[in-house]
């Protein structure tokens, strides 16, 4: 048995297999998996082999399309049947909210290139007459899908590993991981059968490797407590019955083909054809987390008991839905550990704070997943970035306050959620409140109504103060929910007199030391402010795409402030951290501080604002204190109000007059009662994020996650003033060979009259798509819908006439002026 590997695969599932496969595909010849079983005897073996295309996150979709195409190519290529099941996926639809639902879906999917169509209950009955469709609006099908078998796919991707010159070793377990600075020491156990049991022998031995994937499923807990890591990995039981052959549906398949695989999300459920009867998979309320602090020893292959009490809704459903199944008993049954997450997505990229080792776990949708996620992690690994951008999946969305209580009732949550409606503006409440400011009782008070952010509570809009706490929930909508007046309000307060935001959950860092000017100047593409000023830049990829966004604050000739995106915390401070470390002996000491719970931030901003602060600055001139001359744009200065400190930037992510105020936590009920005080005769009103998420849209200012990633470049972003080629930076080459591949736009929009964009459409010239929107919502001061997105170069011109789909129709749309409200910033260097 080889010691030594270019990488080292840990996890024989299907996700596993497919990352080993892919990693000597794009050229490894030197890859290693190891199982500690048998291959597919983790949750592979029991999964339902279902192949979902959609999906409302953009880069989820390309790796489920990924995976459906590539497993139609596995037998061709190694001789084995996949057992891919082409059947089709009919999503069927109870209600008109259902299918504005799945209109979101499909213009999300046409972004990708998945195709489907509309079917009405009429159409449904002809073609499948087994269903009953009396109660349904209609549904979306596509026919390019359906299920496979994960054993069969599993092992045709180890025969294709194989050929391809992956060695791949069984009953090989990894206890331990080193890092030697170079490389990966990991230390291996021979497993042996013992009485039925699976246990380690005296036999060991170190396999030395250069990078390592950890595909470890449900033993994830297992997995981050040996790397000294936080994963939020958990499973949770998922009951599918097979049930006895129905002979009403014998009759039928004489004549006709094999039923779709067919999902009533409004009942719970799914239903695929087996063996001349069926299958019913549900995601039912309240089924439980499992192995929280590991799996058993003595869990190998093996179920957990039937608990039909928890599913009869669901199985009196599948009767209503498919009446002939009445008749037809139970005859087997299948209740097992699957791997979740907070939010659905499962953890692929780099592990946090550690070099050369890449997490693949949380599968909760791993045979649909499998394929793609090999393909792109493949990607990063071996050409340091993927073509999608891939932040979505990232390991680091959720950072150390995360605790295993955490993860596991929000996975049983999000288990139970799978087919609730998706609206654009969900939130959901499990673990909720948890990480709050000070002022959060307060902004409570005033009818703020929150999300969750990385953790942190952040009022999306200020609904009624005595709303009932269903308010919010009861707001949703794939249209204009009921909290959209709320926010129109907000908007135009700040566009028209003074508004207050809650920007606390902001990520900010103290980089100081020696070597902190060098290592900045190299890692942003920005040249660096003065002292005293700010400025915005990029960190980019290897690959020359936009990795972060930094608001740089120039504090003293070695001492900066960085502020970047509250929702990518540990992400960025991961990204910082391995770069300093890299870099730190070529440019010298550099000190690192994370500073984001040590500081409140309030945004002020709107015509009336500086009249608001002028009435609490403490100053010898309070009267210039605020002023151009000795406070201009884009600058820092280190204020009074009242009594409380305030380090003041002079910037407004709204596109306003206006000010971050960065103030001490501990003094921020302070500030807020004084602010609040101090803006009642100016009519402030406190703002939330779906208000401020509209106006930075009317200014073209991008978004990281949405407009900015790391599937485009600064350039492609339209950012070239922020961006100074005539230094070098990190990732300038690799930018520069990428060229403009597609370039960002701000749309407005002639939308219907009941809705907006979400940021999830496509963008069509004609009959013709040519992008695809990244942000959307409403403008107050065009008094229409608004968008940003990206397309083709050559459409990329002011007066571009586009069509937006929406509510599937085509929409509309011109493309204008970057900053299309106030181009000059005159607004926001008023005097004053």
């Amino acid at each position: 048995m080889k010691t030594q590997v270019k990488a080292l695969v840990v996890g024989g599932g299907a996700v596993g297999t497919s990352i080993a496969y892919h990693l000597a595909r794009a050229g490894w010849d030197d890859v290693m998996l190891l199982e500690r079983d048998e291959l597919t005897s983790g949750s592979t073996w029991h999964a339902a082999g279902l192949l979902p295309l959609f999906n409302m996150s953009y880069a989820t979709t390309h790796i489920h399309d990924y995976s459906v195409k590539f497993y139609k190519t596995l037998e061709e290529e190694t001789g084995l049947n996949a057992g891919f099941a082409v059947v089709g996926n009919l999503r069927m639809a109870q209600t008109q909210e259902r299918m504005d639902e799945y209109m979101l879906y499909a213009s999300t999917a046409e972004t990708v290139g998945v195709p489907y169509e509309w079917l009405t209950p009429d159409e449904i009955k002809a073609r499948w007459p087994l269903i009953r469709t009396d109660d349904l609006k209609g549904a979306l099908y596509h026919n390019t899908d359906g299920y496979i078998n994960p054993a069969d796919v599993t092992q045709a991707m180890a025969k294709g590993a194989r050929q391809r010159g992956v060695m791949i070793e069984r009953k090989w377990q990894a206890d331990g991981f080193h890092w030697t600075g170079a490389a990966w020491e990991v230390t291996c156990t021979k497993m042996v059968e013992k009485g039925g049991n699976l246990v380690a022998s005296d036999e060991q031995i170190v396999i030395t490797a250069e990078h390592v994937v950890t595909a470890s499923g449900n033993h994830a807990q297992r997995t981050a407590q040996m790397l000294g890591i936080k994963i939020p990995a958990i499973p949770v039981e998922h009951q599918f019955i097979v049930m006895d052959q129905d002979p009403t549906l014998q009759e039928w398949r004489k004549d006709n083909p094999e039923h779709p695989v067919i999902r009533d999300a409004d009942a719970q459920s799914y239903v695929r054809e087996e063996r001349g009867g069926w299958i019913l998979g549900v995601y039912e309320k309240n089924a439980p987390a499992r192995f929280e602090y590991g799996v058993p020893d003595s869990f190998r292959a093996d179920l957990f008991p039937l608990d039909l009490e928890r599913i009869e809704a669901q199985y009196m459903a599948m009767i209503h839905r498919i009446p002939s199944c009445e008749e037809s008993g139970l005859k087997d049954d299948f209740n097992g550990p699957i791997c979740y997450t907070p939010d659905g997505n499962p953890l692929v990229g780099p592990a946090p704070g550690l070099h050369n080792m890449w997490l693949a776990e949380g599968f909760s949708f791993g045979i649909t997943a499998a394929g793609g996620t090999g393909y792109y992690l493949a990607q990063m690994m071996v050409e340091g970035e993927a073509e999608i951008d891939m932040a979505s999946l990232d390991p680091k969305r959720y950072g150390p306050w995360m605790t295993t209580e955490y993860a596991a009732r929000k996975n049983e949550e999000c288990y139970d959620h799978v087919y609730i409606l998706h609206h654009p503006d969900e939130e959901r409440p499990a673990c909720r409140p948890l990480r709050t400011s000070p002022a959060y009782d307060r902004q409570k008070a005033h009818g703020a109504q929150f999300g969750q952010v990385n953790g942190w509570e952040r009022p999306n809009y200020f609904g009624p103060v005595d709303a009932p706490e269903s308010f919010d929930h009861d707001s949703r909508s794939f249209r204009r929910g009921g909290w959209w007046d709320y926010a129109k309000s907000e908007a135009e307060a700040i566009r028209n007199g003074v508004g207050l935001i809650d920007a606390t959950a902001f990520t900010k860092h103290r980089i100081s030391g020696p070597g902190a000017t060098a290592f900045l100047d190299w890692f942003t593409t920005n040249s660096l402010p003065k002292v005293g000023r700010i400025n915005l830049t990029y960190a980019l990829t290897g690959a020359g795409t936009t990795r972060t966004e930094y608001t740089i604050v120039r504090t003293g000739e070695e001492d900066y402030y960085l502020v970047s995106a509250g929702a990518w915390h540990a992400y960025d401070q991961d990204y910082l951290y391995k770069a300093i470390m890299e870099k730190e002996a070529e440019f010298g000491r550099i000190n690192e501080q994370d500073v984001t719970t040590q500081w409140g931030v309030f945004a002020i901003a709107g015509p009336k604002s500086r009249d608001v602060l002028k009435t609490l600055v403490r100053d010898a001139d309070p009267e210039t204190a605020l002023s151009n001359k000795r406070f201009p744009w884009l600058s820092c200065r280190e204020i009074e109000l009242g009594m409380c400190p305030v380090r003041a930037i002079r910037v407004a992510y709204t596109g306003e007059l206006g000010w971050e105020l960065h103030h001490p936590i501990e003094m921020q009920t302070y500030l807020f009662d004084q602010l609040m005080a101090a803006g009642e005769p100016h009519g402030l009103k406190l703002v939330g994020a779906r208000a401020q998420n509209w106006l930075r849209q009317e200014k073209s200012y991008r978004a990281f996650g949405t407009e900015l990633g790391r599937d485009a470049t600064p350039l492609e972003a339209g950012l070239n003033r922020f961006v100074d080629l005539s230094k070098e930076f990190h990732g300038k080459a690799a930018m520069e060979a990428l060229g403009i591949r597609s370039k960002c736009v701000t749309l407005l929009i002639d939308g219907p009259s009941d809705a907006d964009p979400w940021g999830r459409e496509a963008l069509y010239d004609g009959e013709t798509k040519v992008g695809r929107l990244t942000s959307g919502g409403y403008s107050v001061a065009f008094g229409k819908s608004i968008g940003m997105g990206y397309v083709r170069p050559d459409l990329a011109v002011t007066g571009q006439k586009l069509k937006v789909k929406m509510l599937n129709q085509l929409w509309e749309a011109e493309i204008v002026e970057d900053s299309p409200y106030d181009p000059t910033n005159a607004v926001i260097r008023v005097t004053g």
